[in-house]
């Protein structure tokens, strides 16, 4: 069997001619056009990069920013309140009035705790506990003595106490 000379055939010439010149035009064409979309992209993850960078340096320096705020902040920490509580006034069968001047006397013989920085009022926990137990409070003719059960310390010294007669 023989393959029929269709090359002879201009009509075939033309067809085959113009299957390889669209060819030609086509690859040139996809090739434009794929050039292109790589510049765009190529462009766009440049810009994207470079963005990124500029945030990642920005988020350093806020963080570095926030944590020296956060320490500056902690040094300037301050007693603003005192709170002291009775744990066995009860027993003792006080009255609320009694009750309030215990509390106040304590209050009053710290009192110059209040705007202290927790720093310095952390250091002189020990000397405070000494002040408030070694001293006699004398309420009704009657003598007590309290002692410290629990003491927090934070822009509210929290103090709970245990009372007892004096001997």
């Amino acid at each position: 069997m023989r393959i029929p000379p269709l090359y002879k055939r201009p009509s075939w010439q033309r067809l085959f001619a113009g299957m390889v010149l669209g060819a030609v035009v086509s690859w040139c064409i996809f090739l434009f056009i794929y050039g292109e979309w790589q510049e765009e992209l190529i462009t766009k993850i440049e810009d994207q990069a470079y963005t990124i960078e500029e945030l990642k340096k920005t988020n350093i320096s806020y963080k570095e920013e926030i944590e020296t705020l956060n320490k500056i902040n902690q040094e300037k920490l301050r007693v603003q309140n005192i709170h002291v509580t009775l744990i066995n006034g009860e027993r003792y069968q006080f009255t609320s009035l009694m009750t309030y001047m215990i509390q106040d006397h304590v209050k009053e013989d710290i009192s110059d705790v209040i705007a202290k920085d927790l720093e310095s009022v952390y250091k002189s926990r020990k000397l405070m506990k000494k002040a408030i137990e070694n001293k006699v409070y004398k309420i009704d003719d009657k003598q007590y003595k309290v002692e410290i059960e629990e003491m927090f310390i934070y822009t509210t010294l929290s103090i709970e106490l245990k009372v007892a007669f004096a001997k």
